[in-house]
């Protein structure tokens, strides 16, 4: 979505001051008195990557009520990316962390994890974050169907995945203002049924190619869909900054995800470009 900033930012300043209005209004006069005391628990880290609990939670139950019709026999696991350079995951330690509440998470090594469920952590408003600086590091969900051929993804695992991702708030965004402001308008799962929409997939390895099979439909994904649509945006060096495609371009894919011709059992077959140097 990040790459959609100079089609927005002509717009934004009107928005902007619009909702600003609006948000004065409701607030009200400014309230008196101090600001009760907050106890910190974990280890402190200066503007680290978190994410909110609740709304992790609230891309967890989508999943639930979602996986019988787009993905009945995956699982869900949520993923942290690199999104600097310089930036190491190893070492990465997780917690999610509230008033009260300091819960260590087993990270695997792909990076993938499960997130509990804990009512104490959902009623102090926790949130989940890594011991890294905050946009160091991006997060996406990661729904898969076991048995799938190597080098496969399913169709409808990936649609469940982008709405998860929505709901869960996990893209990390940069810190323009205009930015926060566009993707605060654009974060819900209906942005996954846009057509042509811009939700940022990531395979394991960079990309040589992505074909859809669906029995004996085949179609590739043509190159502006790959590599974060690189050979359709000339501005694509000035965007990577505000972009949590950064360090993987070379890894990205935007997919169909609207189009119901492509049934949910299609399949999303990678070509990788170690693949596409081996010999044949």
């Amino acid at each position: 979505m990040a790459l959609l900033v100079r089609r927005f930012a002509r717009f934004a300043p009107v928005v902007a001051i619009a909702l600003v209005g609006t948000l004065l209004r409701a607030q009200g006069p400014p309230a008196t008195g101090t600001l009760p005391p907050v106890s910190v628990t974990g280890s402190a880290l200066r503007d680290p990557v978190e994410k909110s609990y609740r709304r992790m939670l609230r891309g967890m139950d989508l999943f639930e009520r979602e996986r019988p019709s787009m993905a009945p026999g995956a699982t869900l696991r949520f993923k942290l990316l690199q999104r600097k350079p310089g930036v190491r995951l190893d070492n990465l330690e997780l917690d999610v962390l509230g008033h009260s509440v300091d819960i260590p998470l087993k990270i695997a090594p792909d990076k993938t994890f499960e997130l509990p469920r804990d009512a104490r952590s959902a009623a102090e408003d926790a949130v989940v974050t890594p011991n890294r600086k905050a946009l160091t590091m991006t997060w996406r969900a990661e729904v898969r169907t076991p048995g799938l051929p190597p080098d496969t993804r399913r169709l409808g695992d990936l649609r469940l995945e982008c709405r998860v991702g929505m709901e869960a708030g996990l893209v990390s965004n940069s810190p323009s203002w205009i930015v926060r402001l566009y993707d605060a308008l654009d974060t819900t799962p209906a942005y996954c049924d846009r057509r042509n929409n811009e939700y940022l997939f990531f395979a394991d390895r960079p990309l040589f190619g992505v074909t859809l099979v669906a029995g004996g439909r085949r179609e590739a994904l043509p190159a502006g869909r790959l590599w974060a649509g690189a050979t359709d945006d000339p501005g694509l060096r000035q965007d990577l900054p505000f972009c949590d495609c950064e360090m993987l371009v070379d890894r990205t894919y935007f997919l169909p995800l609207a189009d119901a011709a492509w049934p949910h059992d299609t399949l999303v077959v990678f070509e990788f470009m170690d693949d596409a140097d081996a010999p044949r």
